[in-house]
This record gives structure tokens, sequence and C-alpha cells, in this order.
């Protein structure tokens, strides 16, 4: 067994149907593991959760959640880390980890050094009878901040962090050195990849699949491969709707910008730029800050959105 302590967080919400399987690929992992549910709306779940920590003693924290959503749950147990936190894994509650999956992370993780970086991998999609679908879809172009604005790439479910990643987001999340709270992130896992690519830490995507990604009615977000995932996509850009998530982001990074390297905050500038008024300006934001998006259609769709005003 590896020995390096991991803090698993889990977020909980009316979880009871899918949570035992997930519980027990936890347990299974070869690692010193802790796991940290917090619960948000306490309910048959909460059961399941006793009764595996009367098997595991001493291993299993839970707390109630803030219940305002999945985000807000998870950066409220990222901000009550201890101060030094360890490596810190995210889990969901309905899928189920394979084999290997954190002793595989902590191994690309330890390679990394000890400059903050996050750990990320592909999943298989699965029903909600955990019968393979596919695969998430693959990443094509290095992680960067300039990608981590306009598009997100890291998966929670399958996050983990090194200690220096994970006293990096503890301090944002808590808001020290960095203004206020939080506000409103749209979602956890892509406030972990703006954070991280823009204060200068690493992304580590591991192609290799590292969990079963349920799908089913409950989904707080679903697989983002295939044709009805790109035209959804599609949908909310030009809608308006990923707008809101971009003056959602431009106010969060704002608040994070102490944290951010010199060489960000002047993407960031740029990304202002392209949320702002003028067609053109909009337009020579994206081209100057080299904003990008995963493949040639979503780059296209990118530079409509952007003339129409609506990135």
């Amino acid at each position: 067994m590896n020995d390096t302590p991991v803090t698993v967080l889990l977020a909980l919400y009316r979880g009871e149907e899918f949570l035992q399987p997930q519980l027990d690929s936890i347990a299974a992992q070869e690692v010193g593991w802790r796991l940290v549910v917090s619960d948000d709306a306490p309910d048959a779940g909460a059961g399941l959760v006793q009764r595996f920590a009367a098997g595991h003693p001493g291993r299993v924290a839970r707390r109630r959640g803030p219940g305002r959503g999945a985000a807000a749950n998870f950066l409220s147990m990222l901000a009550a880390l201890p101060e030094d936190p360890g490596f810190v894994a995210l889990s969901d509650q309905d899928d189920v980890w394979l084999p290997g999956k954190l002793p595989r992370a902590l191994a690309a993780l330890h390679a990394a050094g000890e400059a903050p970086a996050l750990y990320c991998s592909r999943a298989t999609i699965c029903d909600a009878g955990l019968r393979p679908l596919g695969l998430t879809a693959a990443v094509r172009h290095p992680p960067s901040f300039r990608h981590a604005l306009v598009q997100n790439l890291v998966q929670g479910n399958t996050a983990v962090l090194n200690p220096a990643a994970a006293a990096l987001t503890r301090q944002a999340a808590q808001g020290a050195g960095a203004g206020a709270e939080p506000g409103a992130v749209v979602m956890h896992d892509w406030w972990l990849y703006q954070l991280l690519t823009g204060a200068g830490g690493q992304v580590i995507w591991d192609p290799q699949p590292s969990l079963l990604y349920r799908q089913h009615g409950g989904n707080v977000v679903g697989a983002n491969a295939g044709l009805r995932a790109r035209l959804a996509s599609a949908g909310r850009m030009l809608s308006g709707r990923h707008r809101g998530w971009s003056l959602a982001t431009l106010h969060e990074m704002q608040r994070l910008r102490p944290l951010l390297t010199p060489e960000h905050r002047a993407v960031l500038d740029d990304f202002t730029a392209l949320c702002g008024p003028g067609a053109g300006a909009r337009l020579r934001a994206l081209r100057r800050g080299g904003f990008h998006r995963r493949d040639a259609p979503s780059q296209l769709l990118l530079w409509l959105a952007a003339a129409l005003g609506r990135v």
C-alpha cells in the first residue's frame, strides 16, 4: 500500500441511490485515505455514511454543507482544509473509482515536483447501471490559462491536488490574500483549472480513464462528449448563457488577481476586453490574448460569439 495520506472530499446531496459503490471504491484505493463528506441535504445517504464510518474508524468525517449547490459545497470543504492540507482528491457521489486511481494520480503528482499541480483524467461514461457508453472528450492542447478562461478541461470527479495546490485553493476559497470570499463560481472544477493555471501551477491530464462516470437523471453536469454535448455548447454560446458564465468568471478572477502571475494578469486584461463592448475591440482581444477552445469547430464558435458579444 502507498502510505501517502490523501484527503477525499465528497459533496453529497440526496445521493443514497448510488453512494455505496462509490464509498466502496474509495475504500479499495491502496493509499492512506481519509474521507470528508459534506452533506447538503441529509437523507438516507447520511445513514450510509454513518455505517461506512463505523466500518472505517477514524477515517471518515461528516459535516453539514452550505446548501447552495455543488460548487459552493466543494469550495466550503476546500476552505476548511487544514493549513498543511497534504494531498486532496475530489469525489462525486455517484461514480465508481477504478482500482489504482489514487496511486496513479500520486505518482504523476510526485513526478511534478513541489510546485502547485493538479491531476485529472479521462473517464469512462456509463449508464445508470454502469454499462460503458464511451469516453469523455480527449484533450488536444496543453492546459493553459488562455484556454481555462473560455472552456473547462478539468473533470472534478477525477481531480487530485498536490499539497501546494491544495494550500493555494484553500487560500483562494477562504479569500485570504485575494480580497473578498468567492462570488458566484460557475463550476468548482472550472474554478480550479482557472486558479491553478493562472497562478502558474501545472495541470496534468491523464488520457487513461480513472473512474466510471455514471450518467442518470440527477447529474449536475453530464458527460462532455458526443454530438449532443457539442450542440448544447453551441446553444449556450449563441443564446448568451455562456456570457453570463464569462462575466462570473471575470468577477472571480479579478478577485483572485493577486494570486495570478504577471503574465496571466495581462491575459486577464485581454479577457476583460473580450467580455466588453465593441465587436472590433472584442475580436482584437481574442487574437491578442490567444484564447482558444478544444478544437477547430469550437474555436470558430468562439470567434462568432465574440463578434456577437456573447462570449
